[in-house]
């Protein structure tokens, strides 16, 4: 035990921990993000531990799952029982002891049976927490203690107690998976989501959807991947027969171009399972196995192509050639800028190079844009709220994980009286998007007004409206127009 640890647990403590349950209308962040990943579904258990006023439990269970809340304070009575998934959200800041802390964290680790969800208030929201420094937090007027994490030390934290290589879901959220196949389906799905498969009602209408398949994932699927109504109604049908009806009918074309991308998804994902900790074939998730098998000539020629791909990651030359080549985006002297619709279709090593960032420590839930800075391996999150309804989106946040040494940083732009701004939002689009015919006439008609003569000026909201007033313009939604006299 060192001094810290010494020092509070010599203090006089009367907690008042019951005062930081704060009641919520709707899921808190990390429950939400752990829904969206799927985390949180019908056929799982789930154990809120500390649920506080129980708010997430009882709208968790209005979305089917079945829940149940335990809390010291509120909930003491409720029976405390192994559950798949256990939910211990916004516990360890609140924890003065660190021992104390420590052991929580090891109780929640000991009641999960598929995934711990760890969350924690972070060192950015310092400014919202107003105390006196008491051991290794804060100490507020109401007697309730904080300790607030950088988003790296949350990850390493569990990491360390659970034992297992942990993944940052969002920042200051944190999955601690009780195996290896667990932790590789999530970390496909993030890589790869599942697409619906086709309603099917009877054979004709379940070969379409095989079909459907093949020409999104470029091979057939086996029987245990097809939803249960699919495979019952092509039961009857001999593999060899069905193979033949969906080559037949298949479009050659759509087949090879999902095979050219599913290898290079399967390439990304062993990539990024590399940089998480790599596991046996017979870990990976049946979905990925059947890729590699049919478009690699083995596992080990698999492993060796997404390797060579990490290194690449590491070559300053070729990043900056990669960007250079991309389809989408926009490239600067420093970064590639990229709008969340056109991530996935930036080239498989600049995909890598976000994935790593968002596994390292998470990739925030509202951003608009990713900047991929080409020297330093730095990945920002940026949250432009209105792009889609502003011509010149106001920026409102900022994270950034810097993968040289997993360090992140948060900026908000909420109370600035001056924030900056986008232009040419066209750029930042994969150009067959619906909307970057509208978006780029708007910036021809502003560059034929002369509102780019002066680009040191226009980059803020202040600098962007003297610009408009000099130019005798103004902006109604997507159209410049003449300002009106007077």
């Amino acid at each position: 035990m060192d001094k810290m640890d010494k020092d509070v647990m010599r203090q006089p403590w009367n907690s008042e921990r019951r005062l930081t349950a704060i009641g919520r209308a709707a899921l808190s962040v990390p429950a939400r993000q752990a829904f969206a990943d799927r985390q949180l579904v019908p056929e799982r258990t789930v154990l809120d531990y500390g649920c506080g006023r129980g708010d997430d439990v009882r709208s968790l269970r209005r979305l089917d799952c079945r829940i149940t809340g335990w809390d010291p304070y509120f909930r003491p009575e409720s029976k405390l029982e192994r559950a798949d998934v256990v939910l211990l959200t916004y516990v360890l800041n609140v924890i003065e002891d660190p021992l104390e802390r420590r052991r929580t964290l090891a109780e929640a680790w000991e009641l999960a049976g598929t995934v711990l969800i760890v969350s924690a208030r972070l060192t950015w929201e310092k400014s919202k927490v107003r105390g006196e420094e008491f051991g290794d937090g804060l100490l507020t007027s109401r007697r309730t203690f904080q300790h607030l994490f950088s988003a790296s030390e949350l990850r390493d934290y569990v990491g360390e107690v659970t034992g297992t290589r942990c993944v940052s879901a969002s920042p200051g959220v944190v999955y601690a998976f009780k195996d290896d196949s667990a932790r590789l389906g999530y970390l496909a799905h993030r890589i790869v989501p599942d697409a619906a498969w086709l309603a099917s009602e009877d054979t004709t209408s379940a070969i379409a959807a095989v079909i459907d398949y093949v020409e999104r994932r470029g091979r057939q699927p086996g029987v245990e991947e097809m939803p249960r109504p699919v495979a019952e109604l092509l039961a009857h049908l001999r593999p060899n027969e069905l193979r033949r009806l969906v080559r037949d009918s298949a479009d050659p074309e759509k087949v090879s171009t999902a095979g050219r991308r599913t290898t290079l998804n399967t390439l990304l994902f062993l990539a990024v399972e590399l940089f998480n900790g790599r596991g046996p074939f017979g870990s990976l998730p049946l979905g990925v196995q059947r890729d590699v098998r049919t478009f690699f000539s083995s596992y080990g020629e698999a492993c060796r192509r997404a390797d060579r791909l990490l290194l690449k990651l590491r070559d300053d030359q070729y990043v900056r050639g990669a960007m250079d080549a991309s389809r989408v985006g926009k490239v600067t002297p420093t970064a590639l800028y990229v709008h969340r619709r056109a991530v996935d279709r930036m080239p498989t090593v600049l995909r890598l190079y976000e994935h790593c960032a968002s596994i390292a420590a998470g990739r925030p839930q509202e951003w608009a844009v990713a900047k991929l800075k080409h020297q330093g391996r730095a990945v920002s999150w940026l949250d432009y709220p209105d792009f889609d309804k502003d011509p010149h989106p106001r920026i409102r946040s900022s994270y950034l994980v810097d993968l040289q040494s997993l360090e992140t940083s948060h900026v908000s732009y909420v109370n600035s009286a001056n924030r900056p701004l986008l232009h040419r939002k066209h750029e930042f689009l994969a150009p067959d998007d619906p909307d970057v015919p509208r978006y780029r006439r708007l910036t021809e008609s502003e560059l034929r007004a002369g509102l780019y003569e002066n680009p040191h000026l226009i980059g803020t909201e202040e600098g962007w409206a003297a610009e408009l007033i000099r130019c005798g313009r103004e902006l109604r939604g997507h159209r410049l127009v003449r300002r009106a006299a007077g």
